[in-house]
């Protein structure tokens, strides 16, 4: 009988065991389960961040190459009008007789005679002698004034701008021939501007080979 109830209890021992055994690896493999499901859950979890993550970003690349673009962004032309725009005067060339407004005017010294040339167009150039012709009535033909010794400069006028160049003759003190006009013709140029003036100058041998003109630019400007 006491082996009977040793037996009995051996195996209620061993069922009760069994059966804890049982429902622990239960429990384990429920846990694994739920393990592996958080894990799966925070993979996914994390992906979907990475590729929201991603997306977001190339939508933000996206959105500032385009603030680049419109920051950047203009018409070439302008820019190289702009650019191009500066304070320095760009000469056109030799400065044309119908640009210039021709003026004159009597020098501090007796048989001095200031011609002025102001530009009235774009940007340009002179350099060299104008010629002179003296047109008078007492005479049989216009009388041209020789080139002066003096060294002509280069003389570069912006628009408005002038300068200036002396007729030297021989002043008459008395009677003379008179002259009533002067024909201009600026350097490399082939028109011709007429001007009146009044000068007198002197009748005697040589007098003609007094007449001399400087440069354009030379002189008291």
């Amino acid at each position: 009988m006491r082996t009977k109830n040793l037996t009995l209890a051996v195996l209620v021992l061993t069922t009760g065991l069994s059966l804890t055994a049982c429902q622990g690896n239960e429990d384990s493999a429920a846990s694994t389960s739920d393990s592996r499901s958080s894990s799966s859950s925070a993979t996914s979890s994390s992906s979907s961040s990475s590729s929201s993550s991603e997306a977001s970003g190339t939508s933000g690349g996206s959105s500032d190459s385009g603030l680049n673009t419109s920051t950047t962004g203009g018409d070439p032309a302008t820019t190289e009008s702009a650019a191009g725009s500066g304070n320095g005067q760009v000469t056109t060339g030799t400065c044309k007789t119908a640009d210039l407004d021709f003026g004159t005017a009597h020098g501090m010294g007796e048989g001095d005679l200031l011609v002025s040339l102001k530009n009235t167009g774009d940007a340009c150039t002179l350099k060299g002698f104008p010629g002179v012709d003296l047109r008078s009535q007492d005479a049989s033909g216009p009388l041209s004034a020789k080139r002066s010794e003096l060294n002509a400069p280069v003389v570069n006028l912006g628009n408005g701008e002038t300068t200036r160049f002396t007729l030297h003759y021989p002043a008459a003190e008395g009677t003379g021939v008179y002259v009533s006009a002067i024909e201009v013709t600026p350097p490399d140029e082939t028109h011709s501007k007429a001007l009146s003036v009044s000068l007198r100058l002197q009748i005697a041998d040589g007098a003609d080979q007094q007449v001399t003109v400087d440069p354009v630019g030379t002189g008291k400007q």
